[in-house]
């Protein structure tokens, strides 16, 4: 059984180790706090390592140290649990963390259910000693966790953050960073960041991060401000890098940059356009190139979801160092399921597939789906409802309308645009692509609408682009090859929001059989 011992932290104190049954040639992990910061690790030696931290100023500033030792203990379990500390410590908004992000373990070892489940009393008596407040479901569940730059990195992950920092000190130039979904490129964003700012040869360097959507940007701003050596204000709107020349800016979601179309206020776009010296048709990505040496663009042209994203053809015209994000943080069947999603709506003929691991199920019942969202929500949160924007919005004026109504069952859009997902209500209402792009969900339930249908005969998907309720898309998107485009990759993007099961309800039956006669229901 693990047990705690406090201590204060001082060079006098430490004599008081050996009192302890695991003070030398023993691997235990350890705390050393002062109610604002904390500093976790794991040591063999907890006397001489103690010592080593009182020639370092920032431990120096620490005045108590907690040890956690065990007699199953073993180094794998000691490094697991740091790295469980550490991610949990940062997303509970106690104590800001003095660690390095690039420490974190998530190797395999013999009876690591055994350790997870220790860990899970640890917490709980963290708890107990005010060292910790929230339940761990809630801290997995929450977007600082989510976001955090505590993470272990994958192989190219990895590769790709050391070969930026060692890239800074050469010339000028653009990384774009292509990624597949799930490989975590916002977390990337995060921890190079964190990265950059622990660096030595780096440290000095004026960094931003620049996020387009208002919704993820106030996410971010959130998680940044817990970490140690940044600040909030390095998140910012692309009309924001214009005031001032950066090192190196860090575009995260950069296909969701803008051009010179579609737009709310062309006179602010024509106006930045001519402080910079370009011409009317300068684009926000023209912005960043002028505003930075180096960029890193982490990019995905099949979630460009709007007619002001900028072109493919753009990106793929830049001068710069490609890399790919491929390996995706899920088990081996993810990428099946990914294919599967793609070769569906690019009619590719999947075969019919049955996924053994997890639940992808269609619904007939739409009453039925929304009351097992909400059971679902009980035992696992984060379970929303999302849909197709086949909808008028017309709770935004007057909240006591709803705006969906499939047969008898009535529901309303999200009733807010920034961070729905953690709203109140959000359970009871429709999440629209606008409010679920970024986050991910345990449960998605999907509803197609009949703005998608599917034709047998010629085996393709068609488009109604009077079942389509966005105005200023419609107005703008001139074919309705550019139209379906959008709309298939809204429906894509929403499909695979989720870590542990997907439900859909098809509205168009046509669309059901053909989802149905790929699946081994």
């Amino acid at each position: 059984m693990s047990t705690i011992k406090s201590f204060t932290f001082g060079k006098e104190d430490f004599k008081q180790f050996e009192s302890l049954e695991h003070w030398h040639n023993w691997p235990v992990v350890y705390i050393i706090e002062n109610e604002d910061e904390m500093y976790i690790w794991e040591t063999t030696n907890i006397y001489s390592r103690s010592n080593q931290h009182l020639t370092n100023e920032k431990r120096r500033n620490l005045n108590n140290i907690h040890i956690i030792s065990d007699d199953e203990f073993n180094k794998s379990a000691t490094l697991d649990i740091e790295s469980q500390l550490i991610q949990n410590i940062f997303a509970d908004w106690i104590f800001k963390i003095q660690n390095w992000n690039k420490w974190i373990h998530d190797h395999d070892y013999f009876n690591r259910d055994l350790y997870r489940a220790k860990f899970e009393v640890l917490w709980k008596k963290l708890i107990s000693m005010w060292l910790a407040k929230s339940e761990l479901i809630q801290i997995k569940n929450s977007d600082i966790f989510k976001f955090s730059p505590y993470k272990y990195l994958t192989e190219d992950q990895f590769y790709v953050t050391s070969d930026i920092i060692d890239k800074l000190s050469w010339e000028s130039k653009t990384f774009l960073v292509s990624w597949k979904p799930w490989t975590w490129k916002t977390i990337l964003a995060i921890y190079l960041l964190k990265a950059l700012a622990d660096d030595e040869r780096t440290k000095t360097l004026k960094i931003g991060l620049v996020i387009p959507m208002t919704s993820l940007r106030k996410t971010i701003r959130k998680v940044i401000w817990k970490i140690k050596g940044l600040k909030s204000s390095m998140v910012m709107w692309p009309t924001e890098v214009i005031n001032e020349n950066y090192d190196l800016l860090i575009v995260d979601e950069s296909h969701r940059l803008k051009k010179r179309k579609n737009l709310t206020n062309y006179s602010s776009h024509d106006n930045i356009n001519k402080r910079l010296w370009l011409d009317s048709q300068g684009t926000e990505l023209d912005w960043i190139l002028k505003s930075s040496k180096f960029q890193v663009l982490l990019y995905d042209e099949n979630q460009s979801i709007r007619p002001s994203d900028i072109d493919p053809k753009i990106f793929k015209s830049l001068n710069c160092y490609d890399h790919i994000l491929s390996t995706q943080m899920r088990v081996l069947w993810w990428e099946d399921y990914i294919d599967f999603i793609d070769n569906i709506f690019e009619n590719r003929k999947p075969d019919v597939t049955k996924f053994k691991d997890y639940e992808f199920k269609i619904f007939d019942d739409i009453w039925e789906m929304v009351d097992q969202i909400k059971l679902r929500d009980k035992e696992y949160w984060l379970s929303r409802m999302a849909a197709g924007f086949a909808w008028p919005w017309i709770s935004y004026e007057d909240k006591s309308k709803f705006d969906i109504k499939i047969w008898e069952t009535k529901l309303q859009w999200n009733s807010i645009t920034q961070d729905w997902v953690n709203s109140p209500n959000a359970l009871n209402e429709v999440g629209c692509i606008h409010t679920l792009q970024w986050y991910d969900l345990n449960y998605i339930w999907v509803i197609i609408w009949p703005e998608l249908s599917y034709d047998p005969s010629l085996k393709e998907f068609k488009i109604n682009k009077k079942n389509y309720y966005d105005s200023n898309w419609k107005r703008w998107i001139e074919y309705p090859e550019e139209l379906k485009r959008y709309i298939i990759n809204i429906y894509k993007t929403l499909l695979v929001r989720w870590i542990k099961w997907c439900y859909i309800y098809c509205v168009d039956k046509s669309v059901e059989e053909y989802f149905k006669s790929h699946l081994w229901l």
